[in-house]
């Protein structure tokens, strides 16, 4: 479900401009229940916290180049929580030590009349998604494990369909630039869920929309 990359210049935002790494895998719907028991026993939180998320993803499209790309995301768990707009910038590839993909990352809270604000701008809405699943934490990582749903009729969270017989699984750090010691963290972290998922850099420009 990812958008293609963009290649603008990444936003700044002061302590809000951070960057993501993240490693990548799914697991079949009858090995879940295995990996969460094995995340039971490996994160901080035994009893992970389940979500329930509505994604939409919004485009603009310039003269040149691709669309710059931005996500809104609220949450269908806790209708009152705010909205959250996030900038996901060009993976930095480049750097073959790394144990993670590396990019540019910033996330903000925002009202609810975000979409509407979107629209205002220029932007228009791609696609949109439904995501449910639970959330493990270990120190500074953060593990989901999620469903993606289709959405059939445009806004109606209700009537959706799944994509797959599989569960997206994501564990990934917000750090400071230059941190780079916590794609190690990560790695070795990974190794102890094999055989049950293997996490993976996966370069998003190089996958198929």
């Amino acid at each position: 479900m990812e958008a293609p990359p963009v290649t603008v210049m990444p936003v700044t935002g002061g302590t809000i401009n951070m960057m993501e790494y993240l490693l990548q895998g799914s697991v079949l719907d009858q090995a879940l229940e295995s990996l969460l028991h094995r995340l039971r026993g490996l994160c901080d939180n035994m009893e992970p916290e389940s979500f329930t998320d509505h994604e939409l993803v919004y485009l603009l499209k310039g003269q040149q180049g691709n669309p710059f790309i931005l996500r809104a995301r609220r949450s269908l768990s806790h209708p009152t929580a705010p909205w959250h707009l996030r900038y996901l910038g060009q993976p930095e590839v480049g750097d073959k030590s790394r144990h993670a993909l590396v990019r540019n990352c910033v996330d903000v809270a925002a009202s609810h009349s975000l979409p509407e604000f979107l629209n205002e701008m220029g932007f228009r809405m791609d696609h949109e998604f439904v995501a449910n699943g639970h959330i493990f934490r270990k120190g500074v990582m953060k593990v989901v494990v999620s469903k993606l749903s289709r959405i059939l009729v445009p806004g109606n969270t209700e009537n959706t369909e799944r994509l797959s017989l599989s569960y997206l699984v994501e564990l990934s750090v917000l750090a400071p630039a230059g941190q780079d010691t916590v794609s190690e963290d990560m790695r070795s972290f990974a190794e102890q869920l094999k055989p049950l998922v293997h996490l993976e850099k996966i370069d998003p420009s190089k996958q198929r929309h």
